[in-house]
């Protein structure tokens, strides 16, 4: 007859933990396997914010000078919104006339993470409504006052059959560095 071993705390707590570790790391290398997480890729067309029927923007759809659209990139094959992290969320702007003119930048302001969402019109100027940083999109997301760090990533664009689509990644790493 042979005897059960018996398994001590300091096994049992190094073997729970070991499992938890392994668990939370598939979690998420699960999670970057996601096309919905994943950041916009050369391809992907621009879709508005909340458009359940996924209808890729052009940039007529883009009034010059007005308040900016919020959108998302889409993976064109299977549709996937890639709205899976807030990262990935764009405000288009349009500057004037001609498809050249649409520039899409992250809603992600550098300074403090809030969104970018306000537009000064006579200025042509983002801004960010929590500091007050301007950001310029016609120069690559510049910082053309107030307290972020850095410029706004820009998605470059191009246009192919009439749609916007993203011609490369992001200009720069997307996110924010809480002062």
């Amino acid at each position: 007859m042979s005897e059960i071993p018996r398994i001590g705390r300091r096994e049992l707590l190094t073997g729970g933990l070991g499992a938890g570790l392994g668990l939370g790391l598939a979690t998420l290398a699960a999670g970057q396997d996601d096309p919905a997480a994943a950041r916009p890729r050369p391809g992907d067309l621009i879709v508005r914010d909340g458009d359940d029927t996924k209808t890729p923007l052009t940039p007529a759809d883009i009034v010059a000078d007005a308040k900016p659209t919020i959108a998302w990139a889409m993976e064109p094959g299977d549709k996937i919104v890639r709205s899976g992290s807030r990262f990935n969320r764009l405000v288009l702007v349009r500057i004037g006339a001609g498809d050249e003119a649409v520039f899409a930048n992250t809603v992600i302001c550098t300074h403090d993470g809030c969104d970018v969402v306000d537009w000064l019109a006579d200025e042509h100027m983002l801004s960010c409504p929590c500091h007050y940083s301007k950001f310029d999109p016609k120069d690559s997301g510049r910082v053309a006052s107030g307290p972020a760090p850095r410029a706004l990533p820009s998605l470059p664009l191009t246009v192919t059959d009439g749609r916007l689509v993203v011609a490369r990644p992001f200009t720069s790493r997307v996110g924010f560095e809480s002062q």
